[in-house]
């Protein structure tokens, strides 16, 4: 058990920009253990280092029973356009439409620090592109119109009262 938590926006760490990983040791892999732990902990899909209050590049996500690392991870190609409902685990109870590519590249490196790529379409490709965006300091809200990202807001501000 972690004693780090989800930080919830609008925790000024999400915004802030991410440092590379250049060192592949045993505590950075420790690190990504309790990362994928939180996610799944908090029944999410992906988690961001921005999201438990570090600024690095790096995200995991678990997706039809694979664990993604994606340490430096850079978004190399993309095409199409694909419109769902998007979640956050920093925007708990949160879910609005957002445009993403259909499908993506991504090259990243491992836990171990081997370059690889990887091909994704649909929810993955989604999943990869919201991650990526914590890591660019890029929130959900950020693809909204302004009259939605302030009702959202609104409706964490109202949220944050009732739980005082």
């Amino acid at each position: 058990m972690s004693d780090r938590t989800i930080r919830i926006y609008p925790d000024p760490v999400l915004r802030e920009p991410t440092r590379e990983i250049e060192r592949f040791d045993d505590d950075f892999r420790s690190f990504l253990k309790e990362m994928e732990s939180l996610m799944y902990e908090y029944d999410g899909v992906g988690l961001a280092a921005p999201q438990v209050g570090e600024s690095l590049k790096v995200a995991v996500i678990a997706y039809e029973g694979k664990l993604y690392v994606l340490v430096n991870p850079r978004i190399v190609d993309y095409d199409g356009r694909q419109m769902d409902q998007e979640g956050c685990l920093s925007f708990p109870g949160i879910f609005e439409d957002v445009a993403r590519p259909a499908s993506v590249v991504v090259e990243a490196q491992d836990e171990n620090g081997e370059p690889y790529s990887v091909e994704a379409e649909g929810f993955l490709a989604r999943a990869m592109c919201h991650e990526i965006d914590h890591l660019n300091g890029k929130l959900m809200i950020d693809h909204l119109s302004p009259m939605k990202r302030e009702m959202v807001k609104k409706k964490l501000k109202k949220r944050k009262k009732e739980d005082l």
